[in-house]
């Protein structure tokens, strides 16, 4: 397949009238006009300004009592700052704002947010509605028997590959960390000793997220059941540690130590200077359109032959517990609408997260699309080997010391099992007074 150029970055927005054609929504019998603002992240590879606002005017066409008004941040963690500030500051908060689902318990024991229960309960079919979503991506939305979040911009880690590269050299997607590191040895390419082609970049500047499906991979993910447990210094997790490190220092296949490669790794893949990438699903609709060459999507190859390891990821709605009830009730209204399998199938195909409700995919749009771009269907598929995104008490603290001491591994100040094992020990400290 060749390139597919903007097929995944053309909007198609869904007019009011289309909606209420439909019987989606029913209109809004609000009391009087209701005002919320939406915080949002934008820091992502899509138009989502315009995406969101032919959205809010299809809400707003059928819910004529209820203005939406989106305030746009750069990515997740400066909408958690903005809303910090505004509340820490005595000012009032958005009704709605989408923020990492990983962010639940920080935001909980602030308290940020109130519970969605009792708001979307007044809107018929909430039960089967909450049925639909992905297993995967509920994991981080409820706690203590309630539902705190709604999941929306979610994703997936995923491992991208030139598939024509992979022709030429005679090389199969690769089914375990063995034949994952001899492929890409074996798709580096040097001119003297400059290398002009890595076998894979792997960004670690942030790395527990891509470093989870190694670890899951190994047979022991980093975080328990529980929101009080880590395993950082499993041998498990050691092994995963050190299959990293030996992409660089045995196969000599991507760069040494911490790659500060986020941004960049996607536009390296495209160009070719790269031939297989670890990254976010939500990088599918940049990749795709800038790749003259067919594009593989698959979960990351785990240790064991025929085994594969991912990791969810991305954003929910949350409602903030500072705004009124009748905030809250129109917050949680447009946060139904803007998720319903027609509008989940249509955000993914404009930006390449994964749609949230199961039934997205049975659309006529979505059937169409996949058979274009059946890529979105692998990035989907990536789910069936996901285990549980890092998330529990204390998570900013316990994730920087994660940080710390992982990328002092990569870089060969410490070794794996030293850097674990102090990673371990100061987790241990920073959940003692949760415990």
């Amino acid at each position: 397949m060749k390139k597919i150029l903007a097929i995944l970055l053309t909007v198609i927005l869904i007019s009011g009238s289309l909606w209420a054609a439909g019987g989606k929504e029913a209109p809004s019998k609000e009391a009087g006009p209701v005002e919320i603002e939406v915080f949002y992240p934008v820091a992502v590879d899509a138009p989502i300004a315009k995406i969101l606002g032919g959205y809010i005017a299809s809400f707003q066409s059928i819910n004529p009592d209820i203005t939406v008004t989106p305030v746009f941040s750069g990515g997740y963690g400066d909408v958690k700052t903005a809303i910090q500030t505004t509340i820490d500051g005595g000012g009032k908060p958005p009704a709605l704002a989408v923020m990492l689902a990983t962010d639940l318990y920080d935001l909980m024991n602030s308290g940020y947010i109130a519970s969605i229960d009792d708001y979307l309960a007044e809107i018929p079919g909430s039960d089967q509605y909450i049925d639909g979503f992905y297993s995967a991506f509920l994991e981080n939305s409820q706690y203590d028997g309630k539902l705190w979040s709604i999941p929306f911009q979610r994703s997936a880690v995923v491992m991208y590959y030139n598939k024509d590269k992979f022709k030429a050299a005679g090389i199969a997607s690769p089914n375990s960390w063995k034949a994952w590191g001899e492929a890409a040895q074996k798709l580096t390419l040097k001119d003297g000793e400059t290398v002009t082609q890595w076998g894979i970049e792997f960004p670690s500047g942030w790395p527990y997220w891509l470093f989870q499906p190694l670890a899951i991979g190994s047979g022991q993910n980093i975080i328990g059941s529980d929101d009080l447990t880590v395993y950082f210094d499993d041998p498990a997790v050691i092994d995963a540690v050190n299959f990293y490190i030996s992409l660089s220092e045995t196969y000599g296949a991507t760069p040494a130590g911490v790659q500060g490669a986020w941004g960049t790794a996607p536009s390296n893949f495209s160009n070719g200077t790269t031939a297989m990438i670890v990254h976010s699903t939500g990088s599918l609709a940049k990749i795709i359109a800038q790749s003259d060459f067919e594009v593989g999507v698959m979960p990351l190859p785990g240790k064991k032959a025929g085994s594969y390891a991912s990791v969810p990821g991305g954003g929910n709605f949350y409602i903030m517990d500072g705004a009124s009830d009748a905030e809250k009730t129109a917050a949680v209204k447009f946060a139904h609408f803007i998720t319903q399998p027609e509008l989940a199938a249509n955000f993914s195909m404009n930006t390449g997260y994964i749609a949230v409700q199961k039934s997205a995919y049975d659309t006529s749009a979505m059937k169409a699309y996949l058979k274009k771009v059946p890529q979105a269907a692998d990035t989907r598929d990536a789910l069936n080997f996901a285990a549980k995104e890092l998330s529990l008490q204390n998570l900013g603290q316990i994730r920087g010391i994660f940080h710390k001491y992982l990328q002092a591994a990569y870089n060969g100040e410490m070794t794996a099992a030293e850097a674990m094992k102090i990673a371990q020990e100061e987790a241990d400290k920073s959940l003692a007074d949760f415990r």
